[in-house]
């Protein structure tokens, strides 16, 4: 290696414990130069294999050392129509990163000695919308004459529809909620991913001919069929997972107990943390508990730390995990973060019980046991087991519950032709994701479980070939 990485400049943890404002600076030109050089242009750039939708990241990175920084945006956008966003989501540390070179094989996540693909990313995305910069799309005319509805306005709806559109597809997405983004837009804190930048990305969309319909529930408002009736030659569902996953234990219906979902959709999306600026009120309360181990968990505390601050409350917020700290699946930096900003940690915690007053059900202790890792289980983590006699209470008057989502079953349901698996995720033709229903496809989420922005990405330009070439045939 010749130099160390560069870190990107960072809100002080004190300061932007109390804000929504972006944690991570943008690189500068001369960070961005420093960390584009640390790349020793590998023969075989194992990095590529590492991204879900394929950008050529030797290339850009060279392209950046010779600062043609409008050749390296254009070569990201071959692949990835929302680079800003990727650049500040995306869980390098387990993809990109962790199969450069200078990480060490097997390692469950990136080392620390691996280039910053996410953040120079990041920092061509920007530099694009900062110098408005334009990319030339071809368009076929044979597509032209084709309509294709895109249900869902999360990550692998928008990757879809903007795939269709640069081909030359005339594409509608719809939206159920008032805003398009899906869990971009519900789930993501403005601290991770700025609303403007999520903005200016879907705006990008709109520049290439993408239309966007919001306040409308596909199964509800309009059934799939109407959609083909009304002229649509393909369907492509990007419906997510919103439909949250509990405990199952007692007292987990008294009040204060959240599901991350609603929790941060009332924060991101209804601006509950601008109250009473914006109408959404939302409990805060003294001694606040998240249970998961995930992004969403990360998330979740991270919000409820600066809700306790907003409103002077002195910060009381512990993530309880089933596990290690080596076995959470969120991103490292975002673990890193949250330690930084003042959230606490209590690993291998099972909760079995929420605790209430008998007057008004409010909850007031959780009650957990602890555990000892055993054998792996299907996810390849060793399984927690309850130790005998580890109960303890701890105080706990608002709780946040983080422990997974499962897909949307609004359409679903509608649909009895749709087939399902076990977990009611959508099941799919693995190569061209393609539904049982010939001409629907679908991808993120609804097929594969919860998983990352980038994935679900992939699955939606697998599925945007399959419904090109879908076209062309006919």
């Amino acid at each position: 290696m010749k130099k160390d990485p560069i870190k990107p400049q960072e809100i002080d943890p004190l300061v932007r414990a109390k804000s929504f404002e972006e944690v991570c600076s943008v690189y500068s030109e001369e960070e961005a130069l420093a960390e584009a050089s640390r790349c020793i242009q590998c023969k075989n750039p194992t990095c590529i294999s590492g991204c879900p939708v394929g950008i050529d990241i030797k290339k850009f990175i060279l392209e950046i050392t010779q600062k043609d920084y409008k050749g390296a945006y254009s070569t990201i956008r071959e692949k990835n129509n929302f680079p800003a966003m990727c650049g500040r989501v995306c869980p390098a540390e387990y993809q990109c990163r962790k199969v450069c070179v200078f990480s060490k094989k097997g390692e469950p996540f990136a080392s620390e000695k691996a280039i910053n693909i996410h953040f120079l990313e990041r920092f061509v995305a920007d530099f694009g919308m900062k110098n408005n910069l334009e990319i030339a799309v071809n368009k076929d005319k044979k597509l032209s004459g084709f309509k294709v509805a895109v249900v869902g306005s999360g990550p692998a709806g928008l990757c879809c529809a903007g795939e269709l559109a640069r081909k030359g597809v005339e594409v509608v997405v719809y939206e159920a909620l008032h805003k398009p983004g899906g869990v971009l837009r519900y789930g993501i804190p403005p601290f991770r991913l700025p609303q403007d930048v999520l903005d200016a990305e879907i705006d990008y969309l709109k520049k290439l001919g993408v239309s966007i319909e919001c306040n409308i529930i596909i199964g509800k408002t309009v059934f799939l069929k109407e959609l083909f009736d009304q002229g649509f030659s393909a369907v492509f569902l990007g419906l997510g997972a919103g439909v949250p996953s509990f405990l199952n234990i007692p007292g987990e219906n008294l009040c204060n107990v959240y599901s991350a979902n609603e929790f941060l959709t009332r924060v991101n999306l209804m601006g509950a943390y601008k109250f009473p600026e914006y109408h959404t009120p939302i409990n805060i309360g003294k001694h606040i508990v998240v249970a998961g181990g995930g992004n969403t968990a990360m998330d979740a505390a991270r919000v409820a730390l600066r809700l306790q601050k907003l409103n002077n409350i002195e910060p009381d917020v512990i993530v309880f995990y089933r596990r290690t700290e080596n076995e959470m699946p969120a991103r490292r930096l975002e673990i890193h973060h949250a330690k930084e900003e003042g959230v606490k940690f209590e690993f291998l915690v099972q909760p079995v019980a929420f605790l209430g007053d008998d007057e008004n059900s409010f909850v007031k202790k959780i009650r957990s046991l602890r555990c000892e890792l055993g054998e792996p289980d299907k996810s390849g983590r060793r399984r927690p087991m309850p130790i005998d006699g580890s109960e303890f209470e701890a105080d706990c008057d608002e709780a946040v519950i983080a422990v997974g989502l499962k897909a949307n079953q609004v359409l679903i349901q509608q649909t009895p032709d749709l087939r399902i698996d076990k977990w009611s995720d959508i099941i799919v033709d693995s190569k061209t994701m393609e539904t049982s229903i010939k001409s629907v496809y679908a991808g993120g989420d609804v097929v594969g479980g919860e998983g990352t922005v980038i994935e679900a990405m992939g699955m939606a330009k697998k599925a945007s070939k399959a419904i090109i070439e879908y076209l062309l045939g006919q």
